[in-house]
């Protein structure tokens, strides 16, 4: 991230505007929508400036631009049709640490003026960093037609009674969580229906009634993060990542599906490594019974699925036990995920009529697994963690009747732009992960479906 988001207090402030033509008087709106003191420096001003003018919306500077103009102004936009004075005026800004922006030049900005969504007091920024403001306009136009103007009112009536809330609930927990309520209730139902007058006396009611309270009650959410892209999380993951107050996430969750998640919420780490463990799974069942009993809502984020292949059953089996709410929120496990971005279908009238996960995890140097039912035709093998056993793996299914020629695929980082597919087969594929020193995490595909990758394959790997 290049640039720091920030909302910038310019009311009844100095900001000065070099250049008089139409670019420039777009932002001076900008400016003025802000309520800054707007000065405009140029020899000349086009009709829309003009008009300001003499309207006393702005103060214009006649002349071209010279240091001192800078004096006492809190920022600066440059706005005019020459490159040398406008370089200038990021230079003699920059001398004086005031933040500065060239129209349409991001190499001379400090700052940029983002896209906005005004839902006043709610705004919402969109920014390229300078890449393609067009795109943060489509976007903004985009989030235009799916936030009702109500939301401003809303937070209105929040703003006006947020001292009153404050002083009902002094624990910024059961303040947070009564304003949840609200805003997923009846008074935010009542609000955007217009029913303002209703809204605000139901309200009132709420914080008047001493019998009221937010809900204090601790809840587990046992959510499926997927294979890695973000964008094949669910709805309800993502409602239950922004509810959550405590995290616990594991090793194969993605750093931008995390990102995702309540930015205040606590952070626990308690992945797991081949023979290493940051925090043993009985520890990490009571982990999330003691923060559920402590009232917080808590998130078990897991890569994949949780019912496959991620304890999940072992947790929740505690969190029975223990009397503890909770929810589970599956995910696309990366069989599923890695096999179709690779362009492979695990199942497939000609070539497979059925599929079987199982995990490579081995145990004391062995794989204790059904190699009878494994080695069969007409079927699929998605391997989970199999690289470290992938030549005990290779062995046993040739041993129990596969060819060595049987196809297989490895797919790397799979949905994630940096995913790579190798393609092997059962007799070379132990040397191939040797020689391209290939690590976890990596799914293994074992089978004839294997053979459709080159010609369904649909994701552009890098």
């Amino acid at each position: 991230m290049k640039f720091l988001p920030i909302f910038f207090d310019i009311v009844d402030r100095p900001c000065l505007v070099v250049g008089g033509g139409e670019v420039a008087a777009r932002k001076v709106r900008q400016l003025l929508r802000s309520q800054g003191r707007v000065r405009v420096l140029a020899p000349s001003l086009c009709v829309t400036l003009q008009t300001w003018l003499e309207e006393e919306k702005i103060e214009h500077i006649a002349g071209k631009f010279a240091a001192n103009a800078l004096e006492d102004c809190v920022l600066v936009i440059a706005a005019t049709n020459d490159r040398s004075v406008n370089e200038n005026v990021s230079r003699q800004a920059k001398l004086r640490n005031l933040p500065v922006n060239v129209v349409d030049d991001p190499a001379l900005c400090t700052f940029i003026t983002p896209s906005v969504v005004d839902r006043d007091p709610i705004q919402i920024a969109i920014s390229s960093g300078g890449a393609s403001p067009v795109l943060a306009r489509l976007l903004r136009a985009r989030l235009e037609t799916m936030i009702p103007s109500a939301y401003g009112r809303l937070a209105t009536l929040m703003r006006d009674f947020r001292e009153k809330a404050r002083q009902r609930f002094p624990s910024i927990t059961d303040r947070r969580r009564f304003w949840e309520q609200i805003l997923q209730g009846p008074v935010a139902e009542m609000l955007f229906a217009g029913q303002d007058t209703a809204a605000l006396k139901s309200l009132e009611e709420k914080l008047d009634d001493p019998n009221s309270q937010p809900d204090q009650s601790g809840e587990v959410y046992l959510v499926g993060g997927g294979p890695g892209d973000p964008d094949l999380l669910t709805f309800r993951a993502l409602r239950l990542m922004q509810k959550a107050e405590v995290i616990l996430y594991d090793r194969l969750v993605a750093r931008e599906i995390l990102e995702l998640c309540r930015k205040d919420a606590e952070r626990i780490y308690v992945g797991k490594k081949k023979d290493q463990h940051a925090v043993a799974q009985e520890d990490i069942n009571q982990l999330l019974v003691d923060h559920a009993r402590a009232g917080k809502r808590v998130l078990r984020l897991k890569g994949g699925d949780p019912f496959i292949f991620g304890r999940g059953g072992e947790e929740i089996d505690t969190l029975m036990e223990e009397g503890i709410t909770f929810q589970v929120v599956p995910g696309i496990t990366a069989a599923s995920g890695c096999a179709a971005y690779a362009g492979i279908p695990l199942t497939h009238r000609d070539y497979a009529q059925s599929c079987i996960f199982i995990t490579g995890h081995m145990k004391d140097g062995l794989l204790e697994l059904n190699w009878d039912v494994l080695a069969q035709e007409q079927q699929t093998i998605a391997v989970y963690m199999g690289i470290n056993g992938v030549e005990h793996l290779c062995r046993k299914l040739i041993e129990h009747g596969l060819s060595g020629t049987t196809p297989v695929a490895l797919i790397r980082q799979g949905t994630r732009p940096e995913q790579k597919t190798f393609i092997s087969d059962l007799s070379a594929l132990p040397a191939l992960i040797a020689s391209e020193e290939i690590s976890p995490p990596s799914m293994l595909i074992i089978g004839e479906v294997v053979n459709l990758h080159h010609k369904l394959s649909w994701f552009k790997e890098t």
